[in-house]
């Protein structure tokens, strides 16, 4: 480290220092998740009332960022919504960017969103050949170091050094500013205990997996519960090629499901592209060749994911209408979250050879003491459409599973109607009839 450690030095400066290059109308971007750079973005607020029309963008952070706080002198934009991102929302102080998750590297490098003045990364201390690791946020950190302006990495000791197949560094000579300020990484509490529902539609999903197949879960009690199940099986060579690392793969590895053996491409290792989860999970990342952090656009690319056979994807909606259009990202109006991943991963696991792609969700929600369907006529006016009709296949409830990929509109409509709650099924056969959705020969009812 030491023919490095001069330019270390020379780069060496306080947040206040650096945040100093930041001018007005300048476009900034954090590093994503558990990533958030909180040095940094605390002294970047601290400069509100002298700055204007500074716009600083970021993913899914576990802090608030301060600079959403200082609205007079900074606009907070978010490509996937947290809880932090939806309360700041609600007080218009954050705005969404939307994006096929995929697809925001090729986005950064293709000039589809504005180019980073300066892009503000919380890193790992830097190892003997120059490099900093990008830790449990891979995402698209590269692509935005790529077009960047001035980079500025905070060093964090406690960040887990994240190996990967590429893209998962950068390095001192493309640094121009480093600040040293640890602290532990955010971790997400532990998921509410699952319930009846989510039991029920976990082992309705777990059953439709086989040896060696490759899965894809996200955060929650549900997918905490397949995982669980999952360990607690008698199957076989399980591989891993998912957006998200959570902590329900541990136990996984651990007990030896997953090995990785018949994955076609990156073999033996789980890739991800972000981390999520409790400080067990860092640890085990931590220099853990098993696994292999890539960006994005490698982990979910269709193409790519579909490369693997038996590829299993899982993941939650909001809603569906009797066509079969699933909303997984707003309430209405109402922003929740964001497009993420999954149609990246609905779209690879059925043109994987063997695959299957489900969208779970209960039967029915509570809203203002309500209880309401979420099979429902049509999506909720202002609702996101997050899948497509013509790429959603196994739609799963506590009530069972429908495959509707390939069925004419009637056959959707009476399949959903099959897996809803019973105490609407009525309701939903008349608003199918008015709706039409039926032929001469085969009416819903």
């Amino acid at each position: 480290m030491s023919i490095y450690m001069s330019e270390y030095k020379n780069k060496l400066t306080t947040p206040e220092e650096a945040v100093k290059i930041v001018k007005s109308g300048d476009n900034i971007s954090y590093s994503h998740f558990a990533m958030t750079p909180p040095a940094l973005d605390e002294a970047l607020a601290n400069r509100a009332g002298e700055l204007k029309d500074v716009k600083v963008k970021g993913v899914c952070p576990l802090i608030v960022p301060k600079v959403a706080t200082a609205p007079q002198s900074f606009m907070y934009y978010s490509g996937f919504f947290s809880p932090v991102d939806r309360k700041l929302r609600e007080k218009g102080l954050c705005y969404f960017t939307p994006s096929n998750y995929g697809n925001t590297p090729l986005m950064a490098r293709k000039g589809y969103s504005d180019p980073s003045d300066v892009l503000m990364i919380m890193t790992t201390s830097m190892d003997n050949y120059g490099y900093f690791n990008f830790g449990p946020a891979c995402s698209e950190a590269r692509a935005l170091a790529d077009v960047a302006d001035k980079i500025i990495v905070q060093v964090n000791e406690n960040v887990p050094w994240c190996l990967g197949g590429e893209q998962e560094t950068i390095h001192i000579s493309e640094v121009d500013y480093i600040v040293e300020r640890s602290g532990p990484i955010p971790a997400i509490p532990g998921a509410l205990p699952p319930n009846d529902v989510d039991q029920k539609i976990a082992a309705l999903i777990a059953e439709e997996i086989e040896d060696g197949a490759c899965l894809q879960l996200g955060i929650g009690a549900m997918p905490g519960m397949i995982g669980r199940i999952l360990a607690d099986s008698d199957l076989k060579d399980l591989g891993v090629q998912s957006e998200m690392m959570a902590d329900c793969f541990i136990d996984m590895f651990e007990k030896g499901i997953i090995t990785g053996k018949k994955k076609n491409i990156d073999r033996d290792k789980m890739t991800y592209t972000f981390a999520l989860g409790s400080q067990r999970l860092y640890d085990f990342l931590d220099r853990n060749p098993a696994c292999a952090i890539l960006p994005v656009n490698l982990t979910n690319q269709p193409a790519r994911i579909a490369m693997n056979d038996n590829a299993v994807a899982v993941n939650n909606a909001v809603e569906i209408d009797l066509y079969g259009q699933v909303n997984s990202e707003s309430s209405g109006m109402k922003h929740i979250s964001g497009t993420g991943g999954q149609l990246d991963f609905t779209c690879g696991a059925f043109l994987s050879r063997g695959g299957k792609a489900f969208i779970c969700m209960s039967s029915t929600k509570e809203v203002d003491g309500q209880t309401q369907s979420r099979i429902v006529p049509w999506l909720t006016p202002g609702s996101a459409v997050t899948v497509p009709k013509t790429w959603v296949s196994r739609v799963v409830t506590e009530y069972g599973i429908a495959n509707l990929m390939g069925q004419p509109d009637w056959i959707r409509a009476e399949m959903l109607i099959g897996i809803a709650h019973p105490d609407f099924k009525d309701e939903l056969v008349k608003a199918a009839q008015e709706q039409g959705i039926w032929t001469r020969t085969n009416k819903i009812g």
